[in-house]
């Protein structure tokens, strides 16, 4: 029999004192990884902090990283903030025009993307869990909202303001959200092995590290 891969929860938060949804301008300031066992938090200069998490993710067995709408936010952001520090990652991005937005995309990007980071394949939760919320549930698809439906107990601030959080409390939110997006694909496997993406390194259509002296992030 078939052993299920491990599945590592990511969730980013960014710097909200300008404009938190734009990578152009915001900084990542801690990203949360849970996974069997473990949960870390990454925080501090944001170049380091990501050469870190890179580092770790490499570590890791290969698997399923598991995000919350990371298709459209979290691994785009990633990568252009990698990007603008020249910092080369394991993380391989193909944009697929097939993934439906109900937002407008992150700026600078055209929509939504399949990923994989070194070995491990990538899952975004929010669109396994988006064809179940129907008017009849009368719940929006957020990642609160479905764990508090399904019994869990989500970690609340108001994310507009995630400047003026302490550490403590940063790393405690990040934390339950990547774990919270870990339970959710791992209560849905039968269907989530399903919604796994693979991306080999000839098929990237996003760039991490651009060459020497570039700091256009990309398009």
């Amino acid at each position: 029999m078939r052993r299920r891969p491990a599945v590592y929860g990511l969730d980013i938060e960014t710097d909200t004192t300008e404009n938190g949804l734009d990578p152009r301008v915001a900084a990542v300031v801690t990203v949360a990884l849970a996974g069997p066992g473990f949960e870390e938090v990454f925080t501090g200069r944001e170049e380091a902090l990501l050469a870190d998490l890179d580092e770790r993710i490499g570590q890791l067995e290969p698997g399923v990283i598991a995000t919350w709408n990371g298709a459209a936010f979290d691994l785009p952001f990633l990568a252009d903030r990698a990007a603008l520090h020249e910092l080369p990652i394991g993380l391989r991005l193909r944009h697929d025009r097939a993934i439906t937005m109900r937002r407008a995309p992150l700026p600078g990007h055209r929509g939504a993307y399949r990923a994989s980071w070194f070995e491990h394949g990538h899952l975004d939760a929010y669109r396994l869990y988006r064809g179940d919320v129907g008017p009849a549930l009368r719940i929006s698809c957020s990642l609160k909202s479905i764990a508090r439906f399904v019994g869990l107990a989500p970690i609340e601030v108001d994310r507009t303001r995630i400047h003026d959080l302490s550490n403590e409390a940063l790393h405690a939110y990040a934390a339950s959200d990547a774990r919270l997006a870990r339970i959710l694909t791992e209560r849905r496997w039968g269907t989530a092995s399903r919604f796994i993406d693979r991306v080999g390194p000839d098929e990237a259509d996003v760039p991490v590290a651009p060459r020497r002296g570039a700091h256009a992030i990309p398009a």
